[in-house]
Protein backbone atom coordinates (compact mmCIF):
# COMPACT_ATOMS: atom_id res chain seq x y z
CA UNK A 1 0.00 0.00 0.00
CA UNK A 2 3.29 2.09 1.03
CA UNK A 3 4.47 2.18 -2.36
CA UNK A 4 0.90 2.37 -4.01
CA UNK A 5 0.48 6.14 -2.72
CA UNK A 6 4.12 7.07 -3.54
CA UNK A 7 3.19 6.50 -7.03
CA UNK A 8 0.43 8.00 -6.74
CA UNK A 9 2.11 11.21 -4.83
CA UNK A 10 4.86 11.04 -7.41
CA UNK A 11 2.27 10.78 -10.68
CA UNK A 12 0.38 13.81 -9.38
CA UNK A 13 3.73 15.64 -8.51
CA UNK A 14 4.65 14.60 -12.35
CA UNK A 15 1.30 15.76 -13.86
CA UNK A 16 1.33 19.00 -12.11
CA UNK A 17 4.71 20.42 -13.52
CA UNK A 18 3.92 18.94 -16.87
CA UNK A 19 0.70 21.16 -17.06
CA UNK A 20 2.99 23.92 -15.85
CA UNK A 21 6.08 23.77 -17.79
CA UNK A 22 4.74 22.43 -21.16
CA UNK A 23 2.97 24.83 -23.20
CA UNK A 24 0.57 23.60 -26.13
CA UNK A 25 -2.74 22.78 -27.71
CA UNK A 26 -3.79 20.29 -30.19
CA UNK A 27 -2.38 21.29 -32.75
CA UNK A 28 1.21 21.97 -31.44
CA UNK A 29 4.56 20.81 -31.96
CA UNK A 30 4.43 20.41 -27.70
CA UNK A 31 1.36 18.24 -28.19
CA UNK A 32 2.86 15.89 -30.37
CA UNK A 33 5.88 15.27 -28.42
CA UNK A 34 3.69 14.44 -25.34
CA UNK A 35 2.06 11.86 -27.96
CA UNK A 36 5.34 10.83 -29.04
CA UNK A 37 6.27 10.70 -25.46
CA UNK A 38 3.21 8.74 -24.03
CA UNK A 39 2.86 5.58 -27.19
CA UNK A 40 6.76 5.58 -25.74
CA UNK A 41 5.77 4.85 -22.26
CA UNK A 42 2.66 2.86 -23.08
CA UNK A 43 5.36 0.67 -25.24
CA UNK A 44 7.56 -0.35 -22.71
CA UNK A 45 4.51 -0.36 -20.22
CA UNK A 46 3.16 -3.16 -21.98
CA UNK A 47 6.45 -5.22 -22.65
CA UNK A 48 7.04 -5.15 -19.22
CA UNK A 49 3.52 -6.36 -18.11
CA UNK A 50 3.65 -8.87 -21.37
CA UNK A 51 7.37 -10.13 -19.87
CA UNK A 52 6.86 -10.09 -16.21
CA UNK A 53 3.80 -12.75 -15.81
CA UNK A 54 6.01 -14.73 -18.37
CA UNK A 55 8.76 -14.33 -15.91
CA UNK A 56 6.14 -15.80 -12.93
CA UNK A 57 5.36 -18.75 -15.06
CA UNK A 58 9.20 -20.23 -15.05
CA UNK A 59 9.66 -18.77 -11.27
CA UNK A 60 6.63 -20.97 -10.52
CA UNK A 61 8.09 -23.94 -12.21
CA UNK A 62 11.20 -24.14 -9.93
CA UNK A 63 9.79 -23.55 -6.69
CA UNK A 64 11.63 -21.68 -4.42
CA UNK A 65 15.07 -21.24 -2.65
CA UNK A 66 17.27 -22.89 -6.00
CA UNK A 67 20.17 -20.61 -7.46
CA UNK A 68 17.61 -20.02 -10.39
CA UNK A 69 14.84 -18.89 -8.86
CA UNK A 70 17.18 -15.93 -7.02
CA UNK A 71 17.84 -14.88 -10.49
CA UNK A 72 14.19 -14.79 -11.45
CA UNK A 73 13.52 -12.64 -7.97
CA UNK A 74 16.22 -10.33 -9.19
CA UNK A 75 14.81 -10.30 -12.58
CA UNK A 76 11.56 -9.19 -11.40
CA UNK A 77 12.64 -6.60 -9.42
CA UNK A 78 14.54 -4.57 -11.74
CA UNK A 79 11.98 -5.34 -14.62
CA UNK A 80 9.52 -3.57 -12.14
CA UNK A 81 11.46 -1.16 -10.92
CA UNK A 82 13.30 0.12 -13.36
CA UNK A 83 11.15 -0.11 -16.66
CA UNK A 84 7.62 -0.47 -15.55
CA UNK A 85 6.67 1.65 -12.56
CA UNK A 86 7.96 4.76 -14.53
CA UNK A 87 6.62 3.94 -17.76
CA UNK A 88 3.29 3.17 -16.14
CA UNK A 89 3.44 7.01 -14.57
CA UNK A 90 4.78 8.18 -18.07
CA UNK A 91 1.96 7.03 -19.74
CA UNK A 92 -0.52 8.28 -17.22
CA UNK A 93 0.80 11.58 -17.07
CA UNK A 94 1.47 12.19 -20.69
CA UNK A 95 -2.13 10.40 -21.50
CA UNK A 96 -3.63 12.64 -18.85
CA UNK A 97 -1.74 15.73 -20.86
CA UNK A 98 -2.81 14.65 -24.36
CA UNK A 99 -6.31 14.67 -22.89
CA UNK A 100 -6.86 18.10 -21.76
CA UNK A 101 -4.98 19.96 -23.74
CA UNK A 102 -6.35 18.16 -26.75
CA UNK A 103 -9.84 18.92 -25.33
CA UNK A 104 -10.92 15.46 -25.15
CA UNK A 105 -12.90 15.78 -21.83
CA UNK A 106 -14.53 19.07 -22.52
CA UNK A 107 -15.96 17.69 -26.03
CA UNK A 108 -19.19 15.75 -26.34
CA UNK A 109 -19.09 12.08 -28.08
CA UNK A 110 -16.18 11.00 -26.40
CA UNK A 111 -17.31 8.16 -24.16
CA UNK A 112 -14.63 6.22 -26.20
CA UNK A 113 -11.72 8.45 -23.69
CA UNK A 114 -13.84 7.64 -20.57
CA UNK A 115 -13.91 4.03 -21.39
CA UNK A 116 -9.99 3.87 -22.56
CA UNK A 117 -9.56 5.72 -19.29
CA UNK A 118 -11.52 2.70 -17.48
CA UNK A 119 -9.91 0.12 -19.34
CA UNK A 120 -6.32 1.88 -18.31
CA UNK A 121 -7.01 1.72 -14.74
CA UNK A 122 -7.89 -2.08 -15.17
CA UNK A 123 -4.37 -2.00 -16.26
CA UNK A 124 -2.90 -0.14 -13.18
CA UNK A 125 -4.71 -2.40 -11.30
CA UNK A 126 -2.93 -5.45 -13.15
CA UNK A 127 -0.07 -3.72 -12.32
CA UNK A 128 -0.61 -3.48 -8.73
CA UNK A 129 -1.22 -7.28 -8.57
CA UNK A 130 1.85 -8.02 -10.76
CA UNK A 131 3.63 -5.05 -8.07
CA UNK A 132 2.34 -7.59 -4.73
CA UNK A 133 3.27 -10.63 -6.96
CA UNK A 134 7.20 -9.34 -7.23
CA UNK A 135 7.18 -9.17 -3.32
CA UNK A 136 5.80 -12.67 -2.65
CA UNK A 137 8.12 -14.64 -4.84
CA UNK A 138 10.35 -12.14 -3.30
CA UNK A 139 9.50 -13.77 -0.10
CA UNK A 140 9.03 -17.48 -1.46
CA UNK A 141 5.44 -17.33 -0.96
CA UNK A 142 4.16 -17.36 -4.24
CA UNK A 143 0.97 -19.69 -3.63
CA UNK A 144 0.10 -19.37 -7.55
CA UNK A 145 0.01 -22.12 -10.34
CA UNK A 146 1.80 -22.08 -13.21
CA UNK A 147 -1.56 -22.33 -14.30
CA UNK A 148 -2.74 -19.15 -13.25
CA UNK A 149 0.33 -17.47 -14.27
CA UNK A 150 -0.07 -18.64 -17.76
CA UNK A 151 -3.63 -17.29 -17.65
CA UNK A 152 -2.26 -13.93 -16.32
CA UNK A 153 -0.13 -13.18 -18.98
CA UNK A 154 -3.12 -13.00 -20.98
CA UNK A 155 -5.13 -10.19 -19.01
CA UNK A 156 -2.47 -7.38 -20.36
CA UNK A 157 -3.30 -8.29 -24.24
CA UNK A 158 -6.67 -8.61 -23.96
CA UNK A 159 -6.88 -5.05 -22.24
CA UNK A 160 -4.41 -3.54 -25.11
CA UNK A 161 -6.58 -4.45 -27.65
CA UNK A 162 -9.53 -2.89 -26.42
CA UNK A 163 -7.77 0.29 -25.61
CA UNK A 164 -5.91 0.50 -29.23
CA UNK A 165 -9.70 -0.10 -30.56
CA UNK A 166 -11.14 2.33 -28.84
CA UNK A 167 -8.39 4.82 -28.94
CA UNK A 168 -8.24 4.47 -32.97
CA UNK A 169 -11.78 3.54 -33.87
CA UNK A 170 -13.62 5.88 -31.33
CA UNK A 171 -16.88 3.96 -31.74
CA UNK A 172 -18.77 5.60 -29.30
Amino acid sequence: MKNAVIALVVTAAAVALVFLLIPGDYNSTGYLWMKSLHIIALIAWMAGTLYLPRLFVYHAEIGPGTPQSETFKVMERRLLKAIMNPAMIVTWVAGLWLAFKGGWFAADGNGWLHAKIVLVVLMSGLHGYYSASVRRFANDANTRSVKHWRIMNEAPTILLILIVILVVVKPF
